[in-house]
């Protein structure tokens, strides 16, 4: 009764208000090296109060926003590391989407000059393999987030002198089965659960009777903090129960990351 079917004919035409244009978004891709420990990799903000001047994903964005004329961004990336870790290596790799861009074409001599200007605005960051992308390519960087193996360099502290002899057998563990029940550092962000993770391998560095680094080798999402402290109790096995003593983690690098992604660019 109210709504005859079909429907009767309008009796006014429609009158156009606006037309809006957008270009579809552009996806800029590479890898990204972090050389600062007073740095993190997005904008560190607690109840609407900026904690550090900037940030790894600010670095890149603002000389990608102002060349593609872009009205927003969305960054995102294989992991991440903490304020206080460096990447070093090949980098991260990281993808940031450039959404309505007012210029889209950049031809392969302009992305690597985009790419030296963003290396000179700071000595903080480098970035490597800059490259327009597909959507559908970033998907690729997200599917060897959790299945890619990553390498780690450890500065680590021990209360108990230590000899060469004591850590030796370090190196000689293989395929490490940890369970880590989610940090105390980060259970405001994370789900309470508990993970299993692998340490694949380890090599021990002896410095003096109180300090030593470890190269380790793990599997992709493995807190290394807490596999060095233990987290009180929270991570088993952890370098301190094996040492059979308190360690601790002065500094941590990434060494790599295993993700073959974005394809490597000729220089």
């Amino acid at each position: 009764r109210h709504f005859p079917c079909p429907p009767s004919s309008p009796k006014n035409l429609c009158a156009t208000l606006e037309i809006h244009c957008n270009n579809g978004a552009v996806f800029v891709a590479g890898r990204y090296n972090k050389y600062s420990r007073n740095l993190p990799q997005t904008p560190w903000i607690i109840d609407g109060e900026r904690k550090l001047e900037s940030s790894v994903e600010e670095l890149i964005s603002e000389h990608l926003m102002a060349e593609f004329k872009a009205d927003s961004f969305n960054f995102s990336s294989s992991g991440r590391e903490d304020v206080d870790v460096r990447t070093l290596g090949n980098g991260r790799p990281f993808a940031i989407e450039l959404v309505n861009p007012h210029r889209i074409r950049f031809t392969a001599e302009e992305m690597k000059g985009l790419q030296q200007t963003i290396n000179n605005s700071s000595d903080k960051i480098q970035v490597r393999d800059l490259q327009l992308v597909t959507r559908s390519a970033i998907g690729r960087m997200k599917e060897g987030e959790e299945e890619k193996t990553k390498t780690y360099s450890a500065l680590i502290w021990t209360d108990k002198a230590i000899q060469k002899e004591d850590i030796a057998f370090l190196d000689d563990i293989k395929e490490l089965k940890l369970d880590q029940k989610t940090p105390l550092r980060v259970l405001h962000r994370r789900p309470l659960a508990v993970r299993c993770r692998v340490i694949h391998t380890m090599k021990s560095q002896y410095i003096d009777e109180h300090h030593f680094r470890l190269h380790l080798k793990t599997q992709a999402g493995t807190y290394i903090k807490e596999f060095v402290h233990g987290d009180f109790g929270r991570t088993k096995p952890n370098i301190g129960s094996l040492l059979n003593r308190t360690a601790d983690i002065l500094e941590l690098d990434v060494e790599s990351v295993d993700v073959d992604w974005p394809p490597a660019l000729d220089d």
